[in-house]
């Protein structure tokens, strides 16, 4: 992993080697015919003064313009996944997962609380109109400080124990945000698949804002679009990440051009893009990009009936073995990509459970600990997974350089004897006919394990887990239910455990929030109580009285606070090792693998990959304005 300074110098030496060389633009073909008739500038005065030059090597390779790559999504609402995949970012992450200036020219961080952001002179928006320091002006100013555009105030990436960052605008393409305090949120939140926006396409929604239109004008606008008032009409044209509203400017690759309700979007290529390949050619290579609307249990039938040229989302490994048979027929390949989770398939005890004899047991780390030495998750990876998956504990995979094999270990081998003997150490020793254990109050070890009913996969998971267990003398039910209500015995402290994943991020780095590693939120299920406290500053929830859990707390604080990588790397271990030892949650297997179905004559798709929302962006850090169709698809 490259460090911050040394990516830092190397982005910017770089562009301005590109900008001082030169670059002789090449016209999109699919654009020719309306630059010489006058319609539209030529590509040199289109893009950038100082473009961001995409170098290709290995198996990249520099392409040609043309063509209409076919998606299938199985909702209206997925094609905000085309904000996801195009991924254009202030900064993003890169294929090592290292963030890098991209809309941005350039950005200095100073003590980790100042940050210089630097734009591109003579970028503009997909309608062509200047972006500058004013976009950024108006979110700071007429949006994110106006109550009614932003009733939940300031958002809080922004925010460092409730304060607000000083902003200026030191001139057209210079932006500063300072904070008091390091603030290690503010970049992350810009590189995020659903990112922060800290800049508005100025140009044109004042015309929806009232400070910059009469009241005559307002009141027109409002029953134009049957709103309630002018901001309700403002907020519905400002969604740059659900994508619905084609007249709204974007930086993004593709631009939507298609009204809902539809069952077909086509999203068109942003003439104005940032981005050029080392030979001249404006990104994206791609003219446009069709979204196609079918049921999402219809997804991997029709994507082996070669109907999507890109496809991963509704696909699942057992959907692997008929798209192989369905390559040749119909010209695709199907690739495994990883997944990033901790664990694919996580246990989560409920530590704020109102069952008081469960709770007090579930809060002994002998108890989990035992639970989790009496899986087999060698048997879970040859039954379930074909032995395609990695055995594990609830920790990063081997990907992220804060992986030890210590981590992955920890209390993950599967050990009958020593699981039986720690249950015998906290006293329950007696059982009932069956084998089960019982509990102090007599009533049978019998954990009711709570499932969103959405995954076969799962149902077959626990059933070994089952078998297992009960040589533990420890009975596992199962109970289905829907995720509405699944989350809501969790949150009320009905349910005694669930399985869900484990860790979302499994591929972190020092810079990385550790938030995951503490209760921090209330949707982490194995203390959600917890999680709210911290979540709504105490005024909901319940206080954390574990102190290895209040030592998680203080550490991830203290994170927020340090401002150098290698100090920030001491804390993601020592919260790391905690979890590891405590086992909060009970990991099973991670690594698993994510079928990515690609037409074979698209380019520059990899061959492997990690299919990841956060960080990772699915199709995102690879960069899909650069890949590209040979002559026989285009």
């Amino acid at each position: 992993m490259k460090s911050f300074q040394t990516l830092l110098v190397i982005m910017v030496f770089g562009l301005a080697t590109q900008a001082i060389a030169g670059l002789t633009g090449i016209e999109t073909p699919e654009l020719q015919s309306r630059v010489d008739a006058d319609e539209m500038a030529p590509v040199q005065q289109r893009i950038p003064l100082q473009p961001l030059v995409v170098n290709f090597g290995g198996e990249f390779r520099s392409g040609i313009h043309g063509g209409q790559l076919r998606l299938l999504m199985g909702k209206q609402k997925d094609i905000r996944q085309m904000v996801i995949y195009g991924y254009a970012r202030l900064v993003g992450y890169d294929s090592e997962f290292e963030l890098e200036a991209d809309i941005l020219r350039s950005f200095e961080v100073v003590e980790g609380r100042i940050f210089t952001l630097n734009l591109r002179k003579g970028h503009r928006w997909s309608d062509g109109q200047p972006f500058t320091s004013e976009d950024f002006r108006y979110y700071w100013e007429d949006v994110a400080n106006h109550p009614g555009l932003s009733k939940t105030g300031i958002p809080k990436a922004l925010l460092i124990e409730g304060e607000a960052p000083v902003v200026e605008f030191l001139d057209d393409y210079t932006v500063r945000y300072s904070w008091s305090k390091p603030n290690p949120f503010f970049l992350p939140a810009l590189a995020a698949p659903s990112p922060l926006y800290i800049y508005k396409p100025a140009h044109y929604l004042r015309q929806f804002h009232q400070r910059y239109q009469t009241d005559e004008a307002l009141t027109q606008l409002i029953e134009t679009f049957s709103a309630r008032n002018w901001m309700a009409v403002h907020f519905d044209r400002d969604r740059p990440y659900k994508a619905t509203n084609p007249e709204l400017p974007t930086l993004q690759p593709w631009v939507n051009s298609t009204y809902p309700p539809s069952e077909r979007f086509i999203f068109k290529r942003n003439v104005y893009y940032h981005r050029v390949d080392s030979n001249g050619r404006q990104l994206p290579y791609i003219d446009s990009i069709a979204i196609n609307i079918v049921s999402s249990k219809l997804v991997p039938a029709k994507t082996g009936a070669g109907e999507s040229d890109l496809q991963a989302r509704y696909l699942r490994m057992d959907n692997y073995t008929f798209l192989k048979q369905s390559e040749q027929r119909n010209n695709f390949k199907v690739r495994l990509w990883r997944t990033a989770k901790g664990s694919h398939v996580a246990l989560l005890p409920n530590l704020n459970t109102r069952d008081e004899a469960m709770r007090n047991l579930l809060r002994d780390v002998h108890f989990r600990r035992a639970l989790s030495l009496a899986i087999d998750r060698h048997e879970v990876n040859q039954v379930v997974y074909f032995g395609l998956v990695k055995e594990s504990s609830n920790t990063v995979i081997a990907a992220s350089p804060l992986f030890k094999p210590e981590y992955q270990n920890a209390w993950a081998d599967f050990d009958i004897a020593k699981a039986n003997a720690l249950l015998d150490e906290i006293g329950l020793t007696e059982r009932d006919s069956r084998g089960v254990r019982l509990l102090a109050d007599g009533r049978p070890l019998e954990i009711m394990i709570q499932t969103a009913g959405e995954s076969t996969e799962q149902t077959d998971v626990l059933e070994l887990i089952h078998d297992s267990w009960l040589q533990a003398g420890v009975k596992l039910y199962s109970i289905p239910s829907t995720r509405e209500v699944f989350r809501n015995r969790i949150f009320s402290g009905d349910a005694v455990m669930s399985v869900w994943s484990g860790l979302e991020n499994g591929i972190p780095t020092a810079d990385s929030n550790p938030l995951e590693l503490a209760p921090t939120r209330k949707y982490q299920y194995q203390w959600p109580k917890w999680g709210q406290y911290y979540e709504s500053s105490g005024q909901s929830g319940e206080k954390p009285d574990d102190d290895q859990v209040v030592e998680l707390m203080a550490l991830n604080d203290l994170w927020r606070r340090t401002s150098d990588r290698q100090g920030r790397a001491k804390i993601w271990h020592k919260m790391l090792r905690i979890n590891s030892e405590q086992v909060f949650t009970i990991g099973v297997i991670n690594s698993v693998q994510h079928p990515v179905v690609v037409n074979r004559y698209l380019n520059n798709v990899p061959e492997s990959g990690f299919y990841n929302f956060d960080p990772g962006a699915y199709f995102g850090i690879y960069r899909p304005d650069s890949f590209w169709f040979d002559e026989e698809r285009r």
